[in-house]
């Protein structure tokens, strides 16, 4: 049977996605072109023009991001105009997809070296930039989901408000798993953790990431104001308490990164070391309300795939969205939160939506390696009610 194994990874550092960010200098096409280089030159032999195909995720495709940026992005960083591009939406787990259909492709037979990407600029094309038409913010859900979601869709926010309500979670519980995200991106740093997955950007002279605070506490997270609060809201849920604050939440970011994948054989006849394999890979559908909360039975599922419990999973990445989503998310599958993030995660490290799937995998991979751990789980909530969830199994030399 063919199999798919990740034989290299890697990431940008993740910056500001604001004016005055580390990367606002720089166009994403050239963002995500050197992850992309910096892959091709971690692995000893590759010729880029066997490269089958590179498939990449992006959220806000408009502007600089549109017209199929990952196939720009692949010339842009060099490799033979041969290679074809693809751009994937998933929305949060757009480079979570695209690591899952590069797998796909591997195990039908259609690809035998494949890359898995993902991009996005914040700083340029800002947050939902996709549906404003014109200075106008159009409907993008339209009259018939409307009519099914009476009082329509919501922001992520209100979501994750409305999580929070849900699993009786409390401003102090959310704010300190914030801090905590932060405090263990900070000794990940500080103990060179993430230095063998980053290649910094030349010339952006941004050596780590940009948002994390290591000096935030609880008290400093209390002060902060909540970011969702409107009168509309509660007219339609009812009271609600609200929690969610920017301290609390993922920032704002732009980040690249990358994955180079192939078959298990290919990678013994190349002599490449397989780092991990691709062990199984869902998606689901749930409450596009909630939202955020397809994560819990993404996790079910593919779990009961893969034939394993949440016991037999030794590191986690679940997307640090909000701190509302991870905790119910704990609270649902019973998943040690000791094992969760453990070099921090989006709120501290950040949240560059396009970029986040492959940034997950590519953090898990150093984790499972540091540790010894042999299954990593990784998942991501989504706007729209999706969520993937990636099993993947570190591999011995």
């Amino acid at each position: 049977m063919r199999d798919a194994v990740i034989v290299e990874a890697v990431r940008t550092p993740v910056a500001k996605g604001k004016p005055g960010g580390g990367y606002a200098h720089l166009h994403p096409v050239d963002l995500h072109a050197h992850a992309l280089r910096s892959l091709a030159a971690r692995v000893p032999g590759l010729d880029p023009a066997e490269i089958d195909d590179v498939i990449g995720g992006a959220v806000n495709q408009v502007g600089e991001q549109s017209t199929n940026t990952t196939r720009l992005a692949a010339l842009a960083a060099g490799l033979p105009e041969s290679v074809p591009g693809v751009t994937v939406d998933r929305q949060c787990g757009s480079s979570q997809q695209a690591l899952s259909f590069a797998a796909q492709g591997l195990v039908a037979g259609a690809y035998d070296i494949v890359v898995a990407s993902g991009v996005e600029s914040m700083s340029r094309v800002p947050i939902g930039s996709a549906a404003v038409v014109d200075g106008v913010r159009a409907d993008f859900a339209g009259p018939s989901v409307t009519a099914r979601y009476p009082g329509g869709l919501v922001p992520q926010g209100v979501s994750a408000e409305l999580i929070a309500r849900k699993w009786a979670l409390s401003r102090t519980q959310l704010d300190e798993f914030a801090a905590t995200s932060h405090h263990r991106a900070a000794e990940a740093w500080r103990a060179g953790r993430f230095d063998g997955e980053v290649a910094p950007v030349p010339g952006a002279e941004l050596a780590r990431d940009e948002t994390i605070r290591p000096d935030t506490s609880v008290d400093r997270l209390a002060g902060l104001p909540v970011a969702f609060a409107a009168d509309r809201w509660t007219r339609r849920f009812g009271d609600i308490d609200w929690k969610v604050t920017a301290g609390n939440s993922s920032p704002l970011n732009d980040g690249s990164a990358a994955l180079l994948l192939t078959t298990g054989e290919t990678a013994r006849r190349r002599g490449w070391r397989p780092r991990a394999r691709i062990h199984t890979a869902t998606v689901v559908g749930d409450d596009p309300v909630f939202m955020l909360t397809g994560i819990i039975p993404a996790t079910a599922k593919v779990l009961a795939r893969a034939g394993l419990t949440i016991d037999d999973i030794d590191a986690f990445e679940v997307n640090e969205a909000f701190s509302s989503v991870v905790l119910a998310w704990s609270a649902e599958t019973g998943a040690d939160l000791a094992k969760v993030n453990i070099d921090g995660g989006a709120i501290a490290i950040g949240h560059p939506l396009g970029a986040s799937g492959a940034r997950l995998a590519t953090t898990l991979l150093g984790v499972l390696e540091r540790t010894g751990g042999r299954y990593g789980l990784q998942t991501m909530c989504e706007a729209g009610g999706t969520a993937n969830a990636t099993i993947i199994e570190r591999l011995d030399s």
